[in-house]
């Protein structure tokens, strides 16, 4: 458990690079390329961790301004996602939760129910944190928090095999990846559905932009960086900053949309040589057989309809977060997570921008419920860690309970939560049901697909 807490504790940064050194070393590569690798993605990460706190320390105290300023009554404080993985990993759960999903993914591998390694140590933390909060609401109990983050590890493993076909036919150059986070593929379900529906409605195809179109269509307006600043004066404007404060938030709103980009294509140079030479290792001792390796949503997150539908739903969700009934919880510190929403649900959408944004609109709503629901037992779950770690990532301010849109507000997560903590018997019954239909029903498309390919 200590060896697996200090590494955590190391960060993604650090983290990443040792070990995508050490895989490039296992898998054949020299040393100074399996290094070169490494850094790039750690340096990718250190530029993806600037970029977000340039969000929240910019636009935190703006946002607060615009809760006072309308006096909006919610009393849910926004954690965000350092709080989930403080709860996450500072519990028995968490600290062996690599070793033991890395074992079931071998498992699944062997039996081929799975085609991804996942090898994204860094958001096993999505992993934990439901697992640790099925650990606390159900009494301490081990059982029900490794139930809950073996389930919720399984499904995502099967659930980016079945997107992965879509993924590599979207996004270029990365057909041996998947994406096993589980916050991203919660919004797939969403995205179909929505997805056929609105292709009932007739001319709706008319209004298939992608953000090369939007460009076309209102010119400069149309650039992600264009928008970010727009986007951002406007909040300068409703926070009643003053005119330096209000050029100042529009110039870093679109130094994070044009930064972005710049920054993930650092993973995915560092990525490229270890996912080509793994092609080739599985080519010659699996005869062929299609392994995927499991990365980071933060290689596909600079897209630009990524881009462009964040920004539109920043505000977004702050005003619906408001008008919402029911709903206790305003997003700020979240909204930083807002870019992870749609890695994939863009092959599902061809990239079309009005699509990726009522499917986020929809996303947003439900999530929002999620939190607020959830919020006892995250806050219930934070104050226990706080009280046996001290770790202030984990400490909620007087008078309010504890939220965040990262992962709370997912259905993947919202659902185990749910079924495993508070539906007895039939809930966890479902959910293996439900798994181990999954995994049987993959496996019957991966063997399928080996038999055609030979």
């Amino acid at each position: 458990m200590n060896v697996f807490s200090y590494i955590i504790q190391l960060g993604a940064s650090v983290m990443m690079p040792i070990l995508f050194t050490l895989i490039g070393l296992i898998i054949g590569m020299k040393f100074g390329k399996s290094l070169k690798s490494g850094l790039y993605v750690g340096v990718g990460f250190v530029g993806l961790g600037i970029v977000t706190s340039l969000l929240t320390t910019n636009f935190n105290a703006p946002l607060s301004n615009i809760s006072e300023l309308y006096q909006l009554q919610l009393n849910i404080f926004d954690m965000g996602w350092p709080a989930a993985a403080a709860v996450a990993y500072n519990t028995a759960v968490g600290a062996l939760v690599i070793p033991v999903c890395l074992g079931v993914n071998l498992l699944m591998l062997l039996t081929k129910t799975t085609r991804t390694v996942n090898i994204d140590l860094w958001n096993y933390w999505h992993f934990a944190f439901i697992g640790a909060v099925a650990y606390f609401v159900m009494g301490e109990s081990l059982f029900w928090g490794y139930f809950a983050a073996i389930i919720c590890y399984i499904i995502t493993l099967v659930s980016a095999d079945l997107i992965a076909g879509k993924f590599h036919r979207y996004y270029e150059n990365l057909d041996t990846i998947s994406i096993p986070q589980p916050f991203c593929l919660s919004f797939v379900p969403f995205a179909i559905v929505i997805d056929k529906v609105l292709n009932l409605i007739p001319g709706f195809n008319k209004l298939d932009i992608d953000a090369e179109g939007l460009k076309k269509k209102f010119g400069v307006l149309g650039e992600p960086l264009v928008l970010g600043v727009i986007v951002g004066l406007l909040i300068g404007v409703f926070a009643h900053q003053n005119l330096k404060g209000i050029l100042f938030l529009g110039i870093t709103m679109g130094a994070v949309m044009e930064l972005i980009p710049r920054i993930t294509k650092l993973f995915i140079d560092g990525l490229m040589p270890i996912s080509e030479k793994t092609k080739e290792l599985i080519d010659k001792r699996f005869h062929g057989r299609k392994i995927f390796i499991g990365m980071s949503p933060a290689l596909v997150i600079g897209h630009p309809t990524t881009l462009v539908v964040s920004l539109l739903l920043i505000p977004t969700a702050l005003v619906v977060a408001v008008i919402l009934p029911g709903n206790q919880f305003l997003p700020l510190a979240s909204l930083a997570g807002m870019f992870y929403l749609f890695p994939l649900v863009l092959p599902i959408t061809n990239g079309n921008v009005v699509k990726t944004y009522l499917i986020g609109l929809v996303a947003i709503v439900i999530g929002l419920y999620f939190v607020t629901d959830m919020a006892p037992d995250f806050t219930m779950a934070a104050n226990e860690v706080y009280k046996a770690t001290g770790d202030s990532a984990a400490k909620i301010p007087e008078g309010f309970d504890g939220g965040a849109l990262d992962f709370a507000s997912s259905l993947f997560g919202w659902t185990i939560y749910k079924l495993t903590c508070y539906v007895k018997y039939v809930g966890p019954t479902v959910l293996v049901v439900l798994t181990l239909g999954m995994m049987l029903y993959n496996r019957r498309q991966i063997i399928a697909d080996e038999s055609q390919s030979l």
